[in-house]
This record gives structure tokens, sequence and C-alpha cells, in this order.
């Protein structure tokens, strides 16, 4: 039976992850930021399903929570960095307040949780690290700057630290999703006011087909959830997983323009070395 130690798991990915691992017949330390939500997962499979309350933007409750989880519970197995959300908002209306609140929770906090879970895998030398990125970490959208600013640091944590880690036995994956039906582009977002007019013609039209879109999403989160204990079970897991259709068409759309750009370019690129 593996340990998994996942944040933000009262919806979304984090919730249907921790059901599949259950399902598993895994064992899930899951938090939460309510009591009410602590309890009610830890009813979901008594004995197996553990809520710990905590916030991975407080940096200072991380170490200890991690220290007692491991301490009472047992050392963690699979690590899945999943808490983050979603904001909206062009770059020029968008304050550093907001980015800064971003980066605390989808950047700043998933390094502070695999910073303190890392010593124990090192030791132990076995573990599996799973952070949940996003499409948004290599393709782009205009109205989710913040947003994708975080998720791009977060892919570069996530694949230089595999690297890293890789001869202690331990695998690190960055899972980058498409567009799955949950709360992301709901209830869970957040909005920048609008401000600016100029933008008007852009950004509005976008904001409403947002809004429309949420809970029409081609992907079934369920299905995420399978994917990433499988994901977890593999002895030769990738660096990167894109899931769902939308993500890897995106994607190798993304991918065949850099090459485009990059060939038209060349002889620019190739005149800068010294000449000899």
């Amino acid at each position: 039976m593996n340990t998994w130690f996942i944040t933000g798991v009262s919806s979304g990915f984090g919730r249907t992850i921790a059901q599949a691992a259950l399902d598993a017949g895994d064992r899930v330390v899951g938090t939460l930021r309510s009591e009410k939500d602590r309890a009610d997962f830890a009813a979901i499979a008594p004995g197996r399903s553990h809520g710990v309350l905590l916030d991975v933007a407080d940096a200072a409750a991380i170490l200890p929570t991690i220290e007692r989880v491991e301490r009472e519970i047992g050392p963690i197995d699979v690590l899945v960095n999943n808490a983050g959300y979603g904001h909206e908002g062009i770059v020029e209306e968008s304050t550093l307040e907001e980015m800064r609140r971003q980066f605390d929770v989808n950047v700043f906090g998933a390094v502070a949780v695999t910073k303190a879970v890392l010593p124990g895998m090192r030791i132990r030398r076995a573990g599996r690290i799973i952070n949940i990125t996003s499409m948004g970490a290599f393709i782009t959208m205009p109205g989710l700057g913040l947003y994708h600013a975080s998720k791009f640091a977060l892919e570069g944590f996530t694949e230089t630290l595999g690297k890293e880690v890789k001869d202690f036995g331990i695998h690190v994956t960055a899972v980058e999703p498409g567009s799955f039906r949950t709360n992301w582009g709901g209830s869970s977002m957040v909005r920048t006011s609008r401000s600016i007019a100029d933008y008007d013609s852009l950004m509005n039209p976008l904001r409403e087909r947002r809004k429309a879109y949420d809970g029409r999403q081609i992907g079934d989160p369920a299905k995420l959830g399978a994917a990433v204990v499988t994901l977890a079970g593999s002895a030769n897991p990738p660096a990167h997983l894109l899931l769902g259709s939308d993500a890897l068409r995106l994607v190798e759309e993304k991918l065949a323009l850099m090459q485009a750009e990059i060939a038209a370019w060349r002889h620019i690129t190739l005149a800068m070395d010294f000449a000899e």
C-alpha cells in the first residue's frame, strides 16, 4: 500500500486523483482548508483517507505538517502537488499583488511542499513526485498571462528537479491537462476587473466564451485521476504527460510553429558565435 500526499483534495483534480488512489487500495493524505472539508474527506475511506488542514501559501506551516504526517501515518511514497487556481486578466490590468498571490499558491506552495517531502524520499532512495501543471505551461492564450507565468515556472522547476533526483530513485513528472470539466473556469477562477477600453474587443468576448464553456469541457476528471494512478505505478514514467485531446492538438500546433520560426531565423541564430 502506497501513501499519497495530495494538495487540494476538496474538489477538482485533487479529489479525483485521491479517489482513484483510494480505489486502488492505497492510503491518501489530502490537504484541505476547512474543518468540514477535512471531516468529509476522512469519511470517504476511514483509516485510509486522512485530511489535514493546510493552506500551501502558508510556507511556515508546510514542514511541520509533513513531519507530522510522516510521523503519525507513515513515509510519503507519492506526492501530488495539485493545489492551485486560475487567474484571468489582461496583463496591463492585473496587479502585482494578484501575480504574487498566483505564484504563492501555484509555484511557491508546490516548491515548499516538495522541499519538505524530498529529504525522506532521498534517504529512502524511492518516491514519485507529480506536479499538476497545465497545457498552459506550454501554450498561451490571451487573458491568462499571470496563470501561464506561474505554470511555466512550475514546469521548469519540475523538469529540473527530475534531472537532479533521478539517481536517487525518485521519478518526477509534470502532468499537463487540457480542458477538463472541473470548476477551474468557474467558482475557482479569479477574474481581474476590466478597466482599459482598448482591450475590450479582445477580452470581452474571450471572458464570455470562457464562462459559457465552463461545465462543457471535453475532459473527464475521473479519467485523469485514473491516469495519474497509472503514472505513479509506472516503472519508467515520462518527464511530461499531456492529458486530453485538446492539450495534444494545441501543443503540437505550437511545436510546429516554433520549428518554423527556428528555421526562419536560423541564419541569425548561427551568426552569433565568434568567428574562428
